[in-house]
């Protein structure tokens, strides 16, 4: 048992340090090719924080867990909203300016409805994840598209160019911590998925709940990291950009890769608990980050404490089904 637990901290803490390095490296390379602001921030930034998601789940599902796939998932969304979006509403109120983020969250929350029909048979097929997949390049086609017409005094475009510019990396140095972060991502990932399990066999409980709870929140840590830092330099819709895109590429890209990997048993309380708790959530994002009546847009410490309150009991509900397992 304790070799396990070790291999899940170790894991933790080495799969953070490596995310962050990967989507600097990432980032910055990216800058170099001649991508836009707006693409760095919604597909290369947005989608890089869900790397140890990706890396995690696929290695889960090749290993013939991809139960552990689907609740890191599942979960790193909950965290991603619960932990992330809440934890740093209630350090700073955040403002939303961004008329690209206000696009992208109805968005997040079709995909969101839609991926409750993969459920309903309580198992999602190849072919469903093969739609799951689809579903993601249309949306990385459209916002290539878009891209090309983006307007540059957008608050996301400006704030992720003002990030890169805090960040300076040559071409040669980019690659290499694209590299590195890459390769230490698997690695650690590897180290992490036999840990969980381990665990999960040593308690007698799904490689779901494990994926739900420890896995989810360890994997969801880089984006906490990467938005308070950007809170720190005032970047709230880059904050808000961060959990928008990774919870669209983990519900798409994330099971839909583990799913073509091997198809995953769900049961019912897949789409009961879990599906309905991300759900609900998403839907409260957009609510407190719309403006109703005049308000201004933005999520307040209220609005915050909420969503941190939800995720706290939803994780306490889970950490019950372990211990009374």
């Amino acid at each position: 048992m304790l070799l396990p637990l070790l291999s899940v901290i170790v894991g933790l803490v080495l799969l953070i340090w490596s995310a962050e390095r990967f989507i600097d490296g990432a980032a910055s390379t990216s800058r170099w090719l001649g991508l836009s602001p707006l693409l760095i921030g919604m597909l290369v930034i947005g989608f890089g924080t869900s790397a140890p998601e990706m890396t995690v789940s696929v290695l889960a599902a090749a290993q013939g867990n991809p139960g552990l796939a689907l609740g890191n998932a599942y979960g790193s969304n909950i965290a991603n909203i619960g932990l992330v979006l809440g934890t740093v509403a209630l350090i700073t109120p955040l403002a939303v300016h961004s008329s690209v983020i206000r696009k992208e969250m109805p968005l997040l929350l079709v995909v969101t409805l839609l991926s409750a029909l993969t459920l309903l048979d309580g198992e999602i097929e190849r072919w469903e994840a093969l739609l799951l997949i689809v579903i993601l390049v249309a949306f990385i086609t459209y916002s290539i598209v878009r891209s090309k017409y983006q307007q540059e005094e957008d608050p996301l475009v400006q704030e992720v160019a003002t990030s890169l510019d805090s960040k300076p990396m040559s071409l040669k140095v980019s690659l290499l911590w694209t590299l590195v972060g890459l390769v230490l991502l698997i690695a650690s990932s590897r180290l992490l998925v036999w840990g969980a399990v381990e665990i999960a066999l040593s308690f007698g409980v799904s490689d779901l709940i494990i994926g739900l709870t420890v896995v989810a929140v360890g994997t969801s840590l880089p984006e906490l990291a990467s938005s308070i830092s950007a809170l720190r330099r005032r970047e709230h819709d880059l904050v808000l950009g961060n959990v928008v895109g990774s919870n669209l590429f983990n519900t798409l890209g994330v099971v839909g890769l583990a799913g073509l990997i091997a198809p995953i048993e769900t049961g019912r309380e897949v789409l009961m608990r879990d599906w309905s708790v991300m759900t609900g959530m998403t839907v409260l994002m957009i609510v407190f980050a719309f403006a109703w009546r005049g308000r201004e847009r933005r999520i307040n410490r209220v609005e915050g404490g909420i969503l941190l309150a939800m995720f706290i009991a939803y994780t306490g509900y889970m950490i019950s089904l372990v211990v009374l397992a």
